[in-house]
């Protein structure tokens, strides 16, 4: 019988039925930690690792164009490459902006990767408005 790992769940909270530590399944907990990398981190935040993040939030208000999503992209490949290295393999990015968005003015990007420990391919999508 194999164990199925389980790790911390974001935001980190206290479990009510338990009383412990709220704790999800590892395919989830990688998949919030990609969230955090992409959404949630500017770099600059973290007091102990201040180059941590993608630094998306600053791109909300640059103008809708092809450069911005090679920029997206060029910064969600680079975070995780640096932070997410051993942890997943990164299979594809896939940015849409502009009218290729599903919302006018909003860019949806799309990581699909490899999760290295179970070798499962798992697959994120965030809107950026």
């Amino acid at each position: 019988m194999a164990l199925v790992r389980h790790d911390l769940a974001f935001p980190f909270r206290i479990d009510a039925s338990s009383q412990q530590t709220a704790q999800v399944p590892y395919p989830a907990h990688v998949d919030q930690m990609v969230r955090q990398l992409l959404l949630l981190t500017t770099p600059g935040e973290r007091v102990n690792l201040p180059q941590f993040g993608c630094g998306l939030a600053a791109l909300v208000f640059a103008p809708i164009s092809d450069a911005l999503a090679a920029t997206v992209k060029l910064r969600v490949v680079q975070g995780l490459d640096e932070w997410l290295d051993g942890v997943v393999n990164l299979v594809d990015v896939e940015v849409l902006a502009g009218a290729d968005a599903p919302e006018p003015g909003a860019v949806v990007v799309t990581v699909t990767y490899t999760l290295v420990e179970t070798q499962s391919e798992q697959t994120v999508t965030v809107t950026l408005p």
